[in-house]
């Protein structure tokens, strides 16, 4: 006659291998590189940060599903309910210091790595950025620029029309050679970049994937945000905020290029 504890410890050993099985799977999918080419310098910042809370969180799940999985199986193998392990005041105390272990080790690693890339992020704009003011409108992206002046003429709302997206004052003498170019923004590689952000209707967003910047462009607010590009190429910038029935059709396209031939852009644009 087969043994009347056997069914349980088998139970037992299968929902144990079931929770490894699982927690392994999940852990080899998600050690995958889930990020587009970084193509900024404070994006390799920003993806250490990410990478690394996803590694200690990984690690905190999988040696957690390995435990609970011991648990089951050594649970199973036994003919009787046993007394309790620990007290409720030790069961307390594990809890809060697992706690506060996970959150120094996932939160502490994330500021000590975090908060240098947004120092930079979020600190003084370098003088010799280029200087560009991105206006979001249903559906496209009006990337207005100084000439070669640097200096922006004056806008008004009041002015804006088909023609003149930005509603740049041609009275102004500032304004003379300004220029304005839509969902097409060509910056110089390895050069930093300030970008102005405005909305002339709805709650845009900016996102560029591969420099790892994202913003809100909000009507009423001029937004600023800035990176240095670290790699030419032509790279895709979607609004990522539902801005009416169009919002699947405005995109952009950032033209990164070395510095001789924004020169040369720059040239061709003032002489149309």
């Amino acid at each position: 006659m087969a043994d009347s504890t056997s069914a349980p410890k088998l139970e037992g050993l299968l929902v144990a291998l079931l929770f490894v099985g699982l927690s392994v799977g999940f852990a080899i999918y998600g050690a995958r590189n889930w990020f587009p080419e970084v193509a900024s310098r404070h994006g390799v910042g920003i993806d250490a940060m990410i990478m690394f809370l996803l590694a200690v969180t990984g690690a905190m799940f999988l040696i957690g599903h390995l435990v609970l999985a011991l648990f089951i199986w050594q649970g199973s193998r036994r003919n009787s309910v046993v007394a309790r392990l620990a007290s409720s005041k030790a069961e307390r105390r594990v809890a809060i210091t697992l706690g506060l272990v996970m959150a120094l080790a996932a939160e502490g690693g994330v500021l000590a790595i975090g908060l240098p890339v947004f120092g930079e992020y979020f600190g003084e704009i370098p003088a010799d950025a280029v200087d560009v003011v991105v206006t979001g409108q249903q559906f496209a992206w009006n990337n207005h620029y100084p000439g070669g002046d640097g200096v922006f003429g004056r806008t008004d709302v009041a002015l804006i029309t088909p023609t003149n997206p930005v509603g740049l004052d041609s009275n102004d003498p500032a304004a003379a050679d300004d220029f304005v170019s839509i969902n097409q923004l060509t910056v110089p590689v390895d050069r930093p970049v300030k970008i102005t952000l405005r909305s002339i209707d709805v709650i845009h967003s900016f996102f560029l994937p591969h420099h790892r910047v994202k913003q809100d462009a909000v009507p009423g607010m001029t937004i600023p945000v800035w990176f240095v590009p670290t790699r030419e190429g032509r790279f895709e910038i979607p609004c990522t905020e539902l801005c009416g029935l169009g919002h699947y059709r405005m995109q952009g396209f950032l033209n990164v290029v070395s510095q001789t031939e924004y020169e040369t852009w720059l040239d061709e644009q003032a002489g149309n």
